[in-house]
């Protein structure tokens, strides 16, 4: 059975413009251009994937206030924002509040549908047991690749896909430094220097939610970023490729 996507977004035009695309990848695709009918909706039956826009007709933070009440109702949908606010105040609602990821509508429909299958991939893979083959482990770090999960002593670091990648092209060359163009290949995005920056800063936090003291990504002033932890560690032996 395909995979059932929905989409909340009040402009027409740009709602069945990602609708069309979808359907053609194979998907059941189902609209909504306001919270309230979006909500009766998902009160009924949620969907396999949702896509929100923040501002929905007359409410500024609507997609806000529905991915909170979305979060409440499953801890595993995968939600996307797609949106033309590329803030890093919105941003970081957005992620905090339970977002798998945030998006802007500059991105390319190749790239927006590329993120959803990675979405469903790591869904699917939660579902199956770990092979020992797809762990990567640095000291107090482990990155399952096949479920695109990272811990940190123990703990689950809650990262976005985008997030992940960072981390994993970071951590497998223990001590190698990383420019945010190859940064930026290793996660699939297209963006500019200073939303590398705050990605950066985010996975920091998220880290820091857990051991106030991590420090591992260092920052290589004018030329990029690295993992620091573990240099002595031989990584190219634990590491798949992606």
């Amino acid at each position: 059975m395909s995979k059932r996507i929905a989409i909340v977004e009040d402009e027409a035009a740009i709602r069945e413009n990602y609708a069309d695309v979808l359907r053609a990848q194979g998907y059941q695709v189902q609209t909504y251009a306001n919270r309230t009918t979006a909500t009766q909706a998902f009160s009924i039956k949620l969907p396999h994937l949702v896509i929100l826009d923040i501002g929905l007709e007359q409410e500024y933070d609507g997609g806000f206030t529905l991915c909170q009440w979305l979060r409440s109702l499953s801890i595993t949908l995968p939600i996307i924002f797609l949106t033309a606010r590329d803030n890093d105040v919105d941003t970081v609602s957005g992620l905090r509040i339970g977002a798998d990821d945030y998006l802007t509508k500059d991105i390319s429909l190749p790239h927006l549908t590329a993120r959803i299958s990675a979405l469903f991939r790591r869904e699917d893979a939660l579902n199956k047991p770990t092979e020992q083959d797809h762990l990567l482990t640095v000291q107090d770090l482990t990155i399952d690749s096949q479920r695109m999960t990272v811990k940190w002593q123990g703990n689950l670091i809650d990262l976005t896909i985008t997030e992940f990648w960072m981390v994993y092209a970071l951590a497998k060359k223990p001590g190698h430094v990383k420019n945010r163009q190859q940064l930026m290949q290793d996660s699939n995005i297209y963006v500019d220097d200073s939303t590398i920056t705050s990605h950066i800063k985010r996975i920091r936090k998220k880290f820091n939610l857990h051991d106030k003291n991590f420090d591992c990504i260092e920052t290589v002033y004018g030329m990029g970023y690295r993992w620091e932890q573990g240099l002595n560690n031989t990584a190219d032996d634990q590491v798949i490729a992606k």
